[in-house]
């Protein structure tokens, strides 16, 4: 017997409840995780960062991890934390209302304790076949990460490394260390 992938639209995927899940569509599949509150302090941290940068040397736009990015029908990403450059803006008379077509620049993936190493891999495959150019993958649990210029990852960087934007974000660099730093308001 064989099964039938349904295509979601985007108003479908868009009218899904507000239940604090975040939704991702993985060949036709809806994929859904909550993340934690490391995970999301990590993200709007990376993120944060990316966007100064991005925008003090006008580079690019910097979205969050409620961004979908449609790759194909049956792919619908939403990254961490994603950049999309410039020039693949400007055309666009302005950022579109729903989902972005095509991948980011740059993807970041955070793990979180429900991610399996070969379903982030399968996000990375995905991602680069449709035009990321860069990406990182941050764990939090062992403080590291791997970046990635192919579906395969390249380095893998320790806590003592510096993430590079490289040719993507030229000039970015954040020390892993500062990434994991503990909280302190003093």
């Amino acid at each position: 017997m064989e099964s039938t992938i349904k295509i979601w639209t985007d108003q479908e995927l868009m009218a899904l409840p507000k239940d604090g899940y975040k939704r991702e569509l993985l060949q036709g599949e809806i994929i859904m995780s909550p993340a934690g509150s490391e995970h999301g302090i990590i993200a709007v941290a990376l993120g944060a960062e990316l966007r100064a940068h991005a925008r003090r040397h006008k580079l690019g736009a910097v979205f969050d991890s409620s961004t979908g990015f449609r790759l194909t029908p049956d792919d619908l990403l939403s990254p961490d934390a994603a950049f999309v450059s410039r020039h693949r803006l400007l055309p666009l008379q302005r950022i579109p209302r729903g989902f972005f077509p095509g991948a980011p620049d740059l993807a970041v993936e955070v793990l979180s304790p429900s991610d399996t190493l070969g379903y982030v891999h399968e996000k990375m495959a995905r991602y680069f076949a449709h035009g990321t150019r860069l990406a990182w993958i941050i764990n939090p649990a062992e403080r590291d990460a791997l970046v990635y210029r192919t579906p395969e990852a390249d380095r893998f960087l320790r806590v003592t490394d510096t993430l590079d934007g490289e040719d993507v974000l030229p000039g970015f660099r954040l020390p892993l260390a500062e990434l994991f730093a503990e909280l302190s308001f003093e």
